[in-house]
């Protein structure tokens, strides 16, 4: 419960990272959610990467909607800036704090209601600006705080836990973001932290739109035979695209690219995503291979995980609009008040 609050004290050889920071300083309050949910794995997994990248709390500022999943950012960074919006609105709230003030990490945490439902629309809009972001979205194709309706992500036939059989299509939302134009796209799995921590460190350091759909078990309605979104079914199901690790710029690797070996995907501000490329057929800077790639695993049953897409050199919404580096709030009136003579210059730009 949140009214506990942890321990102060800590041993004193505990790990710290190079800022000489805890674990402990990129945690939050104690979890409301339910035992064993999923989204407490994430929320576990940002706090391990947030820890091993260095990251000051304060330059993160996280949103959310509304669910479960929107929820969790009170679970982790309770340093960082937060902003909880009204259902589905997370991504234009995100895009205007980014718009003002581009110098702080942007993580966006959403659920397959939030986004996929009522925010489906601020969901592509944010995705083809190329807006600076880390967009993490909770899968559980349920909505769980209304007691488990099916949710837009819910795979046809998949069934409730009352036993009825979902008879709509459902949305991908690594196949979305691809068509729209996500620069980053991956997808995983709660309870696989050895790949969702380095698909979540890559996803901070690249910069340009990064989306990451990470399927989260609902213990409470969506984990039971039948449910295609289960701890079980997912285990059984998942075909990893490749075996993740993230090396800093710091530390460059370099290899041959060949079926079985490892290449280093250099991302544009010299960080590295290392693949130990398993699948002959899957190029994860072909747009046309990973939407393949995708269709293909879904048609024999399986869930394809790890990193799908990456472009190397992405723009984003500042680089497109040229618009100043300097946070608007750090302006003064000389610089936002462009003066009479000026301001008659743009007048009849425009006449």
């Amino acid at each position: 419960m949140t009214y506990l609050p942890k321990p102060k004290f800590h041993h004193p050889d505990i790990e710290t990272n190079e800022l000489g920071f805890t674990h402990r300083d990129y945690e939050g309050p104690i979890s409301t959610l339910c035992a064993g949910c999923g989204h407490d794995s994430i929320s576990g997994a940002i706090i391990r990467a947030c820890f091993e990248l260095s990251i000051e709390p304060h330059r993160v500022a996280k949103l959310s909607g509304i669910g479960c999943s929107s929820k969790t950012p009170t679970y982790f960074l309770g340093q960082s800036h937060g902003f909880n919006t009204v259902h589905g609105r997370m991504p234009s709230v995100l895009t205007g704090a980014n718009m003002a003030n581009r110098d702080l990490l942007y993580l966006g945490v959403s659920g397959d209601g939030d986004s996929a439902s009522i925010g489906f629309g601020q969901f592509a809009h944010a995705i083809r600006r190329g807006v600076n972001m880390v967009y993490i979205v909770e899968n559980n194709g349920v909505y769980g705080l209304t007691k488990g309706q099916f949710s837009a992500t819910s795979d046809k036939g998949s069934k409730s836990k009352k036993g009825v059989a979902n008879r709509d299509t459902p949305i991908d939302l690594v196949a979305m973001a691809l068509q729209l134009g996500a620069t980053f796209v991956a997808r995983s799995f709660s309870g696989d932290k050895g790949q969702l921590v380095p698909l979540i460190k890559a996803a901070i350091e690249h910069k340009g739109a990064a989306f990451i759909d990470c399927i989260s078990p609902c213990v409470a309605f969506n984990n039971h035979e039948g449910s295609t979104k289960s701890f079980d079914y997912v285990r059984a199901h998942n075909a990893a695209l490749n075996s993740l690790d993230f090396i800093t710029g710091r530390a460059p690797i370099t290899a041959d690219y060949a079926p079985g070996s490892v290449e280093d995907v250099k991302l544009h501000d010299g960080t590295t995503i290392k693949l130990h490329k398993l699948a002959e057929d899957h190029d994860v800077r072909d747009k046309g291979a990973a939407i393949s790639a995708l269709h293909r695993i879904q048609a024999r049953g399986e869930i394809a995980t790890g990193l799908v897409y990456l472009d190397s050199d992405p723009d984003d919404l500042h680089a497109n609009l040229n618009t100043i580096a300097r946070p608007l709030n750090t302006l003064n009136d000389a610089d936002i008040v462009p003066g009479v003579a000026a301001l008659a210059k743009i007048n009849a730009a425009l006449r």
